[in-house]
């Protein structure tokens, strides 16, 4: 399936198009003062989440009756989060807990910090698709027997590990030469297969308007979905189109088919395979489209 690259702000692509979205991930610096090359990440408040009402805004206006999006931020802005959707069309439908697997960041005096949240929302009260997937995590210490068709996903995710440093990262994370992540919050390929098979079918369209590595577009072209991502960083446009044109084993969405093999749709949400990773090194570049470089950044700071 066809992947689209635009390298530029998103807001421009977003401006421009007329393409009609069926499922949006939107996972957006944090504001939290990061080394971003392109974007200045200690934008005052108020100007940030009026940054954040004109994407969600402009991408609801893109979007099919229906389609969802799923907003992912800091646990403690999920109240601004909802805010923003509600503000700009959306009808919130679930306040996700993705748990985290490492330790829990401590806190001096609060609760150590241990999840970050995602907000799914849709184009009216009705998602025009949403497939129940089932999964059969490891039995707690309190369940006697086994499952015999596994469980619904609910709206927390503990199973998922998150990409962090140190051995929690694994081998999936995109990094330099120097060994240093390539980027600070990639995402990993099982977080975005989840929120693909929840709420896409095979033939929808796929956007992400801070694509960052990519794992969106990789995720969603195994998984049959027509997949467009907006990047500003010209570096990270490299690793994406290397994401895209060279194989790597950890990008390989068929290693978590089995987690889901209790969904009673899943060959028609997933289809009978998957696109074999081996084919990936034969695509090229007329099989995605880079568009042109119209901004230079989304908030660059006057330094």
């Amino acid at each position: 399936m066809k992947c689209e690259l635009f390298q530029g702000n998103c807001l421009d692509y977003l401006k421009d198009t007329s393409e009609p979205f069926h499922l949006t991930f939107l996972d957006p610096p944090f504001n939290q003062n990061k080394d971003y090359r392109k974007h200045n990440d200690d934008m005052d408040n108020d100007e940030y989440w009026k940054w954040m009402a004109e994407v969600s805004q402009s991408i609801f206006e893109r979007t099919e009756c229906g389609g969802a999006i799923y907003f992912m931020q800091r646990e403690k802005n999920a109240h601004l989060v909802i805010r923003t959707l509600i503000d700009t069309g959306w009808s919130f439908q679930n306040l996700i807990i993705w748990k985290k697997k490492a330790s829990a960041v401590p806190e001096a005096k609060r609760f150590g910090k241990h999840y970050q949240i995602i907000v799914y929302a849709t184009k009216g009260k009705v998602p025009r698709v949403f497939n129940k997937l089932r999964i059969n995590p490891p039995l707690l210490v309190t369940e006697k027997y086994s499952r015999s068709n596994g469980m619904f996903v609910t709206d927390v995710w503990d199973d998922i590990r998150e990409l962090t440093s140190g051995y929690y990262a694994g081998e999936e994370p995109i990094r330099l030469e120097t060994g240093e992540r390539a980027h600070k919050q990639q995402s990993p390929v099982a977080l975005l297969l989840r929120i693909i098979l929840s709420s896409s079918v095979i033939g929808d369209t796929i956007f992400d308007p801070f694509a960052g590595t990519g794992t969106t577009l990789v995720t969603g072209s195994q998984l049959r979905r027509r997949s467009i991502g907006a990047e500003i960083d010209p570096e990270n446009i490299k690793i994406i189109r290397n994401r895209l044109t060279t194989f790597r084993k950890n990008d390989d969405v068929l290693r978590f088919r089995k987690d889901y093999s209790f969904t009673e749709n899943l060959d028609q949400i997933w289809g009978d395979k998957s696109v074999i990773m081996d084919e990936v090194p034969q695509l090229n570049p007329v099989q995605y489209m880079l568009f042109e470089d119209r901004a230079s950044s989304y908030q660059e700071s006057e330094e």
